[in-house]
């Protein structure tokens, strides 16, 4: 009944809770007749108006709750209960379902039901990629101490052993990376950590720590160990640095030994190879030479045997000819006589014109120096016979 429908008096509302003009409403008696309407609905109605005709004792159990809105609370309760057991486990996740705190299956992805508050459900990423990073100061072989920051990337392979096997499946994690670490950097030499050895060192704590987390059953299965960092502790970082720069000098100036090695070594080869060639040279020229003389000699002998005087002095006008063409002074000693004539060639070689001034250069061949030199002594021999002749008239 609505509110404002009329038959009350004076032209007022009708109360629905059927107060009239009594003031509003008492909220016991306004309970009580939803309860009744409630109880006749499922059936409870005259069992409850028959407890009111009888005894007093029942008068009680008509203030309480009935039973049917206790079912009702019940199937609401069950549908919420079964409603809750529905879950959805990602493509990317494995799902493990403990009944009663005890394992019971892993699920694969999909919707899935389980009993609330009976089996529990956890879901677990098994394709993230998890890192975690340590920086490590250990002894080497060597006895030396290094820092290292080592970078480890996992992912969890086993869902069920990395829930139930291990309490704590990432701090096993961390463990056995410290062990393997200290175990393969404490078997290196300290020249090996710092410098080219860190890509092997990776591979080694890899493969020590897989087998350390495997023997544990932690579920985890490792993808990658990088060595980030490795250094001298900071409080001797210093003279290490002189140590490498040392380092960087020696091979520095290995390199431009080796530079000027590879640039003076061959020079070297081919000097010496071009002394031999000289040399071979210099040889066959002196053996080619000796050869030519002695055939020329032997022709030459045939020829005197022939002729001796011609070949007499054509060999004195050839002895003549190579030694005036290797100076420049000629002295001329003239039979009878007891002076000494001498002819500056270089001069000779050269006149001055009268007019000009200007100077012309004359070559001496060997023909000329021949002609030049007979000419000389006919003239001597002339002036002589001219001044015998002056000293016989007197």
């Amino acid at each position: 009944m609505a509110w404002n429908e009329p038959g009350g008096g004076n032209n007022k509302p009708k109360d629905p809770w059927g107060g009239g003009d009594q003031g509003p409403p008492d909220l016991d008696e306004a309970l009580k007749k939803l309860q009744d309407k409630l109880g006749g609905l499922f059936g409870g109605g005259g069992a409850r108006r028959g407890g009111s005709g009888g005894s007093g004792g029942s008068g009680g159990s008509s203030a309480g709750i009935p039973g049917g809105l206790l079912a009702v609370f019940a199937g609401l309760a069950v549908v919420v209960w079964a409603l809750m057991g529905w879950y959805q486990v990602d493509q990317q996740e494995r799902a493990v379902v403990l009944r009663f705190g005890e394992y019971y299956d892993t699920v694969q992805p999909g919707l899935h039901w389980n009993p609330p508050l009976i089996d529990e459900v956890i879901n677990v990423n098994t394709t993230k990629v998890r890192a975690v990073s340590f920086r490590e100061i250990m002894l080497t072989r060597d006895e030396n101490i290094v820092e290292v920051k080592l970078s480890v990337q996992y992912v969890i392979d086993d869902p069920t052993s990395f829930v139930l096997k291990v309490l704590e499946p990432e701090i096993s994690l961390q463990h056995a990376t410290q062990s393997a670490l200290r175990h393969v950097v404490g078997g290196t030499s300290m020249d090996m950590v710092l410098t080219g050895g860190r890509a092997q060192i990776a591979l080694e704590v890899n493969d020590r720590l897989q087998q350390y987390i495997s023997l544990y059953e932690t579920g985890i299965r490792v993808s990658k160990v990088t060595v980030d960092d490795s250094k001298p502790p900071t409080q001797v970082q210093a003279a290490f640095d002189d140590v490498i720069k040392a380092r960087e000098d020696e091979e520095r100036v290995k390199n431009e030994a080796q530079a000027y090695a590879n640039g003076i070594v061959p020079e070297a080869r081919g000097s010496a190879q071009r002394v031999l060639e000289e040399a071979m040279a210099y040889k066959e020229q002196v053996v080619a030479n000796a050869e030519g003389e002695a055939q020329r000699f032997t022709k030459l002998l045939a020829e005197y045997t022939k002729a001796p005087e011609v070949t007499r002095e054509r060999l004195y006008l050839d002895a003549v000819q190579g030694v005036l063409g290797n100076t420049s002074k000629v002295m001329v000693d003239v039979e009878g006589g007891n002076n000494m004539m001498y002819l500056p060639l270089d001069k000779l070689g050269t006149s001055s014109s009268a007019g000009g001034g200007t100077v012309r250069e004359v070559t001496i061949d060997s023909s000329n120096i021949r002609e030049l030199t007979n000419a000389v002594t006919e003239q001597l021999r002339r002036d002589a016979a001219a001044a015998g002749n002056r000293r016989g008239g007197r």
